[in-house]
């Protein structure tokens, strides 16, 4: 990049004494969150190309937090720091579209538990490899080494117990 200041074009990549000027601070959340998004909706949007068209950010969010043992719909509500009648909406919607079905707790005949079905498994599965397709996607334009380096500095500043927790509805909500 060539600065054109002060009657000289000085090369900025060249000119180590020139500064690189910082941006405001409500930039990095913004970019980190535009960052995230674009992941997302680029997740979405190939899902439904492959026959996953009602699939949304919050199903995959709830299908993650039914796991692969299963959960009461309590537990899911916990597990993503919603209410368990919203937890409770998003398991229907589940249900519905056919990603997740309700069993018999073997341990405890009085609860019910919420399973993810075979097309659910296949779902979180597909969504991985797809979380795969676009990180190299990521890489082939940022290069391999800077993708590793933001994931480390990423990993260096996000407390570990904060790292992959799925309760972002609560400061979302405003609950």
């Amino acid at each position: 990049m060539v600065d054109h200041s002060v009657g000289k074009n000085v090369n900025q990549v060249v000119d180590p004494g020139k500064p690189i000027p910082d941006t405001p601070g409500f930039e990095l959340p913004l970019l980190l969150f535009g960052a995230f998004r674009t992941l997302i909706d680029r997740l979405h949007a190939r899902l439904a190309e492959e026959g996953h068209p009602d699939l949304r950010p919050a199903h995959g969010f709830a299908m993650q937090a039914i796991g692969t043992g299963g959960a009461t719909a309590s537990e899911v509500g916990r597990r993503l720091g919603v209410s368990k009648q919203a937890a409770g909406k998003t398991v229907d919607r589940l249900l519905a579209l056919g990603y997740a079905e309700r069993t018999d707790d073997p341990h405890d005949a009085r609860r019910k538990l919420v399973r993810l079905t075979p097309r659910g498994r296949a779902a979180l599965h597909r969504s991985a490899e797809l979380f795969d397709e676009l990180r190299a996607e990521w890489s082939a334009a940022l290069g391999p080494d800077r993708v590793r380096d933001l994931e480390h500095a990423l990993r260096t500043v996000v407390p570990r117990e904060t790292a992959f927790r799925l309760d972002a509805g609560t400061w979302l909500s405003g609950a």
